[in-house]
């Protein structure tokens, strides 16, 4: 049966159980023995004063006395046996409703523990049972201390004192804090808890609901374990892929770029021997081609790996790639670096992590955003690097943060987080959008946030 249901068949109990003593002043009863009273009262009278002359009379008195007295005396012992029975009725509704109440609160699947004042346990139902492995009678009267480990123990008590005291009648204990209990063989497990107290100042009972969390607490430690490897294996390959751009940059700067500048002399030296003619203007297109693939070269090493990032500092190489991008996409871009604050001695690893997010960045606004400006600020700021990105064209939704296409988006989230920084992704004052990236000046892998 619900309990709603329950509650509305005791509540209806218990008026049926209230209704005989209504009945015991009624207005006609009340009548009926002040009518009596006076005839008595008459008859008495009459008896004093004319029983000399009327014998008969003080034997009606008589009589009529008993008469009255008997029924009063009946009367009474029937109310009597019906408050009796009602009493016994509302005993029986009452045990009915505790009855049920047990059951609710036995039936539990969570484990509900009442203690009072000093917080000895008043209530243990059968999940509390189960979860302490502690019989019900073993656990009644004793104090809630056996079931907090030692190292708890103060803390919970000054907890409960200070609940009490508070007008707030529930409250979540722990907060994002795990909770520790006790079991009866002594072994500790996490807890999820919430508390509530009812009754005067001088009887208050405290009640704690419980839950076993151990198999959660288990399924969230190992699915961040998983977390933090898959990071460090992302930041692993991401290195792999930084010490290959940097092997093939190299390659391409010094081995080609040599071979290339080696056959550029040689064009040239060719080029002083042939007269004026078609075979002249040839080799002119040749050189002009030449000079296009060497251009392409340090295009393509510069972005694999800027060499300028090693040997100028981040400053120059995030001023360069600001430039650079202004010339090819025709954004105008702002760049504000540290005055008199050099960049040199950051680590490589965070270097490469802030040139890269901004790289990102900027090609994302020059592919994606529709923007006229944009603005960059690197700076110096509480013992961390801070970079912003900004630019006024129509915005990143976000939604599209999460899409597909955002793989250049989450690949520089992880780099951030994993050197410990932040990065944010959000709306522009400008109208277009802003990323936010803020990094230690020495890198705490996977121990940041983003």
């Amino acid at each position: 049966m619900p309990l709603r249901a329950r509650v509305r068949d005791v509540s209806e109990a218990d008026r049926a159980a209230a209704a005989p003593g209504r009945s015991l002043y009624t207005p006609a009863l009340v009548a009926g023995a002040v009518v009596v009273a006076a005839v008595l009262v008459v008859v008495n009278v009459a008896a004093l004063t004319l029983g000399d002359a009327h014998p008969w009379l003080p034997a009606l008195d008589f009589v009529l006395d008993l008469l009255v007295l008997g029924c009063a005396t009946g009367y009474f012992v029937r109310q009597g046996m019906r408050e009796d029975a009602r009493a016994a009725r509302m005993r029986t509704a009452l045990d009915e409703t505790q009855a049920r109440l047990a059951a609710i609160v036995d039936t539990a699947m969570d484990a509900i523990i009442t203690v009072n004042r000093e917080q000895r346990i008043v209530l243990f139902n059968r999940a509390a049972e189960t979860m302490f492995g502690c019989a019900r009678d073993d656990a009644l009267g004793d104090r809630l201390d056996r079931f907090i480990p030692i190292r708890f123990r103060d803390g919970h008590r000054a907890h409960i004192e200070r609940f009490g005291s508070t007008g707030d009648t529930r409250r979540r204990m722990g907060g994002d804090v795990v909770l520790w209990a006790l079991r009866a063989d002594g072994s500790e497990f996490p807890i999820e808890a919430s508390i509530s107290h009812a009754g005067e100042t001088d009887q208050l009972l405290f009640t704690v609901i419980l839950r076993d969390v151990t198999q959660r607490k288990a399924t969230e430690d190992a699915l961040r374990q998983q977390q933090a490897e898959l990071r460090e294996l992302s930041a692993r390959v991401l290195e792999a892929r930084e010490e290959e751009k940097t092997i093939i940059a190299r390659e391409l700067h010094d081995e080609l770029g040599q071979l290339l500048t080696a056959l550029k002399m040689d064009l040239n030296w060719l080029r002083e021997r042939i007269p004026t003619g078609e075979l002249a203007e040839k080799v002119t297109q040749m050189n002009t081609v030449l000079d296009s693939t060497v251009g392409s070269v340090r295009r393509i090493s510069s972005e694999l790996r800027p060499l300028m990032l090693d040997d100028l500092g981040l400053a120059d190489a995030a001023a360069w790639l600001v430039e650079d991008f202004t010339q090819r996409s025709g954004i105008e871009c702002g760049f504000e670096k540290p005055e008199g604050e050099p960049l040199d001695g950051i680590e490589r690893g965070v270097a490469i992590t802030v040139y890269r997010a901004l790289q990102e960045s900027l090609t994302n606004i020059a592919r994606h955003s529709g923007a006229a400006h944009a603005w960059v600020l690197l700076r110096l700021e509480d013992g961390a690097l801070r970079l912003e990105v900004e630019d006024d064209g129509r915005g990143m939704p976000p939604a599209s943060q999460a899409g597909s296409r955002s793989l250049g988006l989450k690949g520089m989230r992880e780099r951030v987080h994993y050197h410990g920084g932040l990065l944010e992704v959000g709306h522009a004052p400008r109208g277009g959008t802003r990323v936010k990236v803020r990094l230690p000046l020495r890198a705490d892998p996977a121990g940041g946030q983003a």
